[in-house]
């Protein structure tokens, strides 16, 4: 018997080859519950991480997806796996799991699964600290398929309740990883990993990847994807980079004339400082100045937090002031400016903070202040984003010609160059003075300024340090003029007195002061110490003149092919042909009998080796990662100290987040409390009065004939109902 097709059908075919193909989630091929709860939410097109990650998540793969907040990534993992779920399964055990850092988080996903799965019979627990847990052992009684959970309060149940297990799970996810392990949950994270079964799925989501995060995914995920969408080398064409070379003590004047004076009332900015102690000064300031900012920071009072975030949200304020660790899960999407108050120690971040403006074909400034301690980090963002990087011309420059050199440096803003220049000193001074009187009639700003003076040393200290390439270079660049951004605040005049005094500022007398006043006493005819000096300072210039100026010269031939050097005696300077550009450190190495760990031929190796699709090798790997530091002293302190001994390994282990392996018996509980780990006897007293048990073990650990009984009397149950 040949089956023939109608038009009908032959046309409706069509219709879904071309939905297939059109990118939407119908090429996903997903159940039509799934797909109805899909539509019901409004989705229409998947994201850019939704296109991404759930193909691969329905082909069973174990992926690692990076994408910045808000861009979908929640409705990445849950779409997939309530298209794996399907229905409800009687006694079937616990079939997926999320973590969720904060109970806020948990809250909301919660929410969204249920949105979701709305046509779906599916059964959904959430787990989270503050409510009841007696409440929650009725929700697990009734075998839900999904958990949604924060790690302290599902290690407290999974120590309380003796008959649950996670052993039938299927579907793990982390959402907000790099959340989780700065808050110090990797120990438990470790610990609900050895729990589960060994061929699951598991999923991991954040927007960062910090090398704690990158070890735990090589050990709990199996030849996993790795999704990257935060756009770590890319800036906005529509983003403006402005630098500014401050002095230390320059930058609380600098910011209030850039938020006077350069930043429009109606655009809202963020602003980077390093220290949770510089966010509450920083706050302070600006509201004696009558300017009310929104702050954040990472110990913050999380209803504080989230007062302050939605009211910078709401337009209420315009300005948040935020460490990179608080920054971290803030979403803004209409961002008009960034101010990095301090530079970021690694060209990443400075990426991952800009990149919150100039979003959507919105167009955005960063404002960065650059000391002459960050010039080298401002080198290395330069090579990290193949752009080159000039000084502003002198004030001289521009007296001398001003139409060209402006001219010029519109030419190389248009070619890609970056521009980098001083504040008017006139104008520095003038807020300098307001802010010193500020600071004076504040007691509680006096007070402030040590403890950030201090606050800002120990995080000297622990960020990580350029290059010493950029180093090196930054100590030969040229002195910068004004930065361009200021042409039109100075007139001639005021520009010829900056001329003046930068050129007092480079002046370096001929004479020392021994000298002319022995001259002094000479051209007077005058016997003493003073016309002895004369002579010892004219026989030590000898010696040292020489020396001097070959050294120079030999900086400006930028290391010529033979360099010199010079044995200095007190009679006269001796000069030394050494060939090579530098002289060559002794090496410890045999060459003729010393075996180098590394081969030869290992970047051949490397070049010609065939990798998998998922193409997690431990270079790219490497390069997503992006560890930021701590925003208060506690957390400092910490990252300084990243190894413990092991008592029963009987050797020292790196930790996760430099976090110290809590007591035995303890968690780490969302709100970064620690608790005692213990039976309270609280399911033992339900079990009692409920007449009631949790059981989620499920088909796989429980007992396989009664399963198998309660298996075939549904099905009867099911065939019969049929013909009712």
């Amino acid at each position: 018997m040949v089956y023939v097709s109608s038009k009908a059908d032959l046309k409706r075919r069509e219709i879904q080859k071309k939905k297939a193909k059109s990118g939407g989630f119908e090429s996903l091929n997903l159940s039509p519950n799934v797909f109805r709860g899909v539509k019901r939410k409004g989705y229409r097109v998947p994201t850019p991480i939704q296109r991404k990650t759930m193909p691969l998540i329905l082909a069973g793969n174990d992926v690692v997806a990076m994408a910045r907040t808000g861009s979908g990534k929640t409705a990445a993992f849950l779409i997939p796996m309530l298209e794996r779920l399907k229905e409800h399964v009687p006694q079937g055990g616990v079939r997926a799991l999320i973590l969720s850092p904060t109970r806020d988080l948990a809250l909301q996903t919660h929410k969204f699964t249920k949105e979701l799965g709305h046509f779906m019979d599916v059964r959904i627990s959430l787990l989270v600290g503050g409510d009841s847990m007696e409440t929650q052992f009725e929700e697990l009684a009734q075998n839900p398929d999904i958990i949604i959970a924060t790690p302290g309060r599902l290690m407290h149940h999974l120590a309380e309740v003796d008959d649950m297990s996670l052993r039938t799970v299927e579907f793990v996810v982390f959402d907000e990883a790099d959340c989780l392990f700065g808050m110090g949950f990797a120990e438990q994270l470790h610990k609900i990993l050895g729990q589960l079964s060994e061929n699951r799925q598991t999923l991991l989501f954040s927007a960062t990847l910090p090398s704690a995060l990158a070890e735990f995914a090589k050990a709990g995920l199996q030849d996993p994807r790795l999704v990257r969408l935060d756009l770590d080398t890319k800036i906005s064409p529509d983003l403006k980079l402005m630098f500014f070379t401050v002095r230390q003590e320059e930058k609380h004047a600098a910011i209030l004339y850039l938020i006077r004076e350069h930043i429009k009332s109606g655009e809202q900015t963020l602003i980077f400082v390093s220290t949770k102690h510089h966010v509450e000064f920083l706050n302070i300031l600006f509201r004696e100045e009558g300017i009310e900012p929104s702050v954040c920071y990472g110990d913050m009072d999380h209803d504080a937090r989230k007062i302050h975030v939605s009211r910078f949200r709401a337009r209420k304020t315009m300005l948040l002031i935020v460490t990179d660790v608080a920054a971290r899960g803030i979403d803004i999407p209409l961002l008009d400016n960034v101010i990095n108050w301090d530079f970021p120690p690694k060209p990443k971040l400075f990426v991952h903070r800009v990149g919150r403006a100039a979003r959507a074909g919105r167009t955005g400034t960063a404002f960065s202040l650059v000391t002459s301690e960050d010039m080298p980090n401002l080198l290395d963002l330069h090579l990290f984003l193949s752009k080159p990087i000039r000084a502003a011309p002198t004030e001289e420059e521009v007296l001398q010609d001003m139409d060209g050199m402006m001219s010029k440096i519109d030419q190389a803003v248009a070619n890609g160059e970056t521009v980098y220049g001083r504040f008017p000193q006139t104008v520095i001074d003038l807020v300098s003075d307001r802010v010193r009187e500020i600071i004076d009639s504040s007691s509680e700003l006096t007070l402030m300024l040590k403890t950030c003076a201090n606050a800002f040393r120990l995080y000297s200290k622990t960020k990580p340090s350029p290059s010493k390439e950029s180093v090196r270079r930054a100590k030969d660049l040229p002195r910068e003029g004004l930065h361009p951004i200021f042409k039109n605040v100075l007139d001639g005049g005021e520009l010829k007195a900056l001329a003046f005094s930068e050129r007092l500022k480079t002046f370096r007398p001929k004479q020392t002061i021994l000298e002319t006043e022995g001259e002094a006493a000479k051209s007077k005819n005058l016997k003493g110490s003073s016309r002895q000096w004369v002579d010892v300072m004219r026989e030590k210039r000898a010696i040292h003149e020489g020396v001097i100026n070959l050294f120079h010269q030999q900086r400006s031939d930028n290391h010529a092919e033979k360099g010199v050097e010079y044995e200095i005696t007190p009679s006269k300077a001796k000069e030394k042909k050494v060939s090579g550009s530098k002289r060559k450190a002794r090496s410890f190495k045999d060459e003729e009998y010393f075996i180098s760990s590394v081969p030869t031929n290992h970047h051949a190796e490397a070049g010609l080796s065939v990798r998998g699709k998922g193409d997690f090798d431990s270079n790219r790997l490497e390069a997503a990662v992006l560890d930021l530091v701590a925003d208060d002293n506690a957390g400092m302190k910490k990252q300084k100290s990243v190894f413990h001994w092991d008592k029963r390994g009987k050797k020292y282990i790196k930790l996760n987040n430099g976090d110290r392996v809590t007591a035995s018996g303890k968690i780490k509980t969302e709100s970064g409390a620690k608790a005692k780990l213990e039976k309270t006897g609280i399911y033992k007293r339900w079990k009692e009065r409920s007449h009631n048990k949790v059981s989620l073990k499920g088909i796989n650990e429980g007992n396989a004939e009664e399963a198998a009984g309660n298996a075939f009397c549904l099905e009867v149950y099911v065939f019969f109902s049929s013909f009712s």
